[in-house]
């Protein structure tokens, strides 16, 4: 039978390899699965376990930095690695994985969400954002989480920053419609707040299940946040922009055995961009880079 850690043994596991992440190390190996599992977690001091999770949650919830701001280039860093938390554990098959119809599949996720008390989120909200789209869409957009906007509709980028998110698709050659948005957390943040550690940690295994039943070709994450918890790692936005990663959702299978993940490309947040214009260019650079993997075209431009 599948080994399951403890919650809080699989937390500080997944603390440390952030905590590697920080000191420039992204490589990791499996021992055989002879080894016993005392063997393959190095005991850690309780004491150290919470030097190491109070140092994340402050460093990886803070918004974009003075550095993530500008597009100067820095010196080159280590290659950051995505680290995928199945290594943790194997969690039961989703009830979704049975269903053949992405509809269907992503309303039984839905209704499993139900009325959501899971995390302190739910106190202030006045819809769940699930998410909306094509549900065979090749490319996925996630962000951070709902705004005013979005909590009053229901629906995610909806607000300034999801008129501007409406042009950056436009300008890719293809239309809203065409893509699925969705965000790490479902509730809306007090005051637009970002979202807490644990927050994240709650409400992201639902946003796993979707993109195992959406099964895009390129996910965006955008803004510090999504590309945080969807890489699980902590590096700026310098480090994390311009390139690919292989992605596959954590603790989730998709329904498809011949889809084996995708590629994630990380953006500034269109919100970012609002009050940072400047760097729409750099925005811009990140969508190209997108383009050419799906093969999209801008649309060209009509003659006055």
């Amino acid at each position: 039978m599948p080994h399951t850690l403890d919650p809080e043994l699989r937390r500080a596991l997944a603390a440390r390899i952030r905590y590697y992440n920080e000191m420039g190390i992204y490589d990791f190996y499996r021992r055989p699965p002879s080894v016993q599992a005392a063997e393959v977690a190095t005991p850690v001091a309780v004491e150290e376990q919470e030097v190491v999770i109070s140092a994340n949650a402050v460093s990886t919830n803070q918004p974009e930095s003075r550095e993530e701001m500008s597009p100067r280039k820095t010196a080159a860093a280590p290659t950051p690695v995505a680290i995928e938390e199945n290594i943790f554990g194997t969690s039961a098959p989703k009830p979704e994985q049975n269903v053949n119809d992405p509809v269907k599949a992503l309303k039984i996720i839905r209704n499993d969400l139900g009325n959501c008390t899971r995390c302190d989120l739910h106190k202030g909200r006045k819809n769940i954002v699930f998410g909306v789209g094509d549900s065979k869409a090749e490319l996925m957009f996630v962000g951070e989480g709902p705004g005013a906007d979005e909590d009053e509709t229901g629906e995610p980028f909806v607000g300034r920053a999801g008129q501007l998110l409406n042009n950056m698709i436009k300008a890719m050659g293809i239309e809203r419609e065409q893509v699925y948005i969705a965000n790490i957390v479902k509730c809306r943040p007090p005051s637009n707040r970002t979202p807490e550690r644990e927050e994240c940690d709650t409400c992201s295994p639902f946003l796993m299940r979707q993109i195992a039943v959406v099964k895009p070709k390129v996910i965006v994450a955008l803004g510090a946040t999504a590309a945080k918890t969807l890489l699980a790692m902590n590096s700026s936005m310098i480090q994390l922009r311009g390139r690919f990663y292989d992605f596959k959702p954590a603790s989730v299978q998709s329904n498809d055995p011949s889809w084996d993940g995708c590629k994630l490309a990380v953006t500034y947040h269109p919100a970012f961009l609002l009050r940072d214009p400047r760097q729409k260019s750099e925005a811009w650079k990140d969508l190209q880079m997108v383009m050419k993997e799906l093969g999209l075209k801008p649309p060209a431009k009509s003659a006055q």
